[in-house]
């Protein structure tokens, strides 16, 4: 029988004028696949590791599980609202039948939860503080909030919301390839080496992603079909290729490297015992770390007690 899911979705909500076709469909239960089969990898690496090493597999799998469920949804014809476009083009083979363009808001969902996890693996293989890590995570969330809103907005105000996502776009780039890029020559090694192969090819995948909205979301000029294509090829490098690079350039990294102490469930711990303007760690000198400075913004990575 083949794929019957827009078939039988068909009387589940509006339906829109364009939308997908059954080979946008297939492409899109690939796409889920790939997310699929791409989690139980990891998560199968992962329990091969120490606990205390987990933490970027872990992360990559949320990751992939979460954008497994979404492209279930897309494929399945779900997740999405009929929107009028601003531009019809009735001309066009492509798009000419479009008063009203499905837009995919269970897209949004994946990536609201995603992009950050993606940042949030880049920010810790640089060290930053925490106070950077959380608002760049927030320019992320802001510059997915703004795609949806100017995705669901049918008059040319949806300009306006994609200049404001672009504009949290060209900060987080300022993030990495200013501030991170600093803490990441800090730290040396591995950690340097594989923030800058990771930081580079997420930054520019990311950059291609307002092209597509452009395209599709924002202009009407590409069927639901390609747009499936363009987004989906975008989210298997930026998710899929990205975590392989990642995880490789993690083999020999200790979460110690990146200033982080992750405790064994089962290790011993000793009270601190405070000593001075020190704090004495267990059968060792007094640290030259204070809670006022530890963190301020330099770039260092001092050990923090997971």
């Amino acid at each position: 029988m083949g794929n019957q899911a827009i078939y039988d979705n068909r009387f589940v909500g509006q339906r829109p004028d364009l939308q997908i076709t059954n080979r946008g469909s297939d492409w899109y239960y690939t796409v889920c696949a790939m997310m699929g089969l791409t989690t139980l990898i990891v998560m199968a690496l992962a329990f091969r590791r120490p606990q205390t090493h987990r933490l970027f597999h872990y992360i990559t799998a949320a990751i992939t599980a979460v954008a497994c469920v979404a492209y279930f949804a897309m494929a399945s014809n779900l997740g999405q609202l009929p929107i009028l476009v601003e531009w019809a083009r009735p001309w066009s083979r492509r798009v000419g039948a479009a008063g009203t363009r499905e837009v995919f808001y269970a897209r949004y969902i994946d990536w609201a939860i995603t992009t950050p996890l993606l940042l949030l693996e880049l920010l810790l293989t640089a060290g930053l503080p925490t106070p950077t890590i959380l608002i760049t995570l927030l320019a992320d969330v802001f510059m997915i909030v703004c795609g949806l809103i100017g995705a669901l907005t049918q008059t040319g105000f949806k300009w306006g919301f994609f200049a404001f996502g672009m504009a949290a776009l060209l900060f987080i780039a300022y993030e990495l390839l200013f501030d991170a890029r600093r803490h990441a020559n800090v730290l040396g090694g591995d950690p340097k080496k594989t923030f800058w192969t990771c930081g580079v090819w997420l930054l520019m995948l990311w950059f291609l992603y307002p092209i597509a909205w452009g395209l599709s979301e924002g202009g009407n000029v590409i069927h639901p079909d390609s747009e499936a294509i363009f987004y989906g090829v975008l989210d298997v490098l930026s998710k899929i290729a990205f975590a392989g690079i990642l995880l490789w350039g993690h083999r020999k990294t200790s979460p110690r490297n990146l200033g982080r102490h992750i405790r064994e469930p089962d290790q011993n711990v000793e009270k601190q015992v405070s000593h001075g303007d020190g704090v004495h760690e267990p059968g060792g000198a007094p640290s030259t770390i204070s809670g006022s400075t530890a963190g301020a913004g330099h770039p260092t990575a001092p050990p923090v007690n997971v």
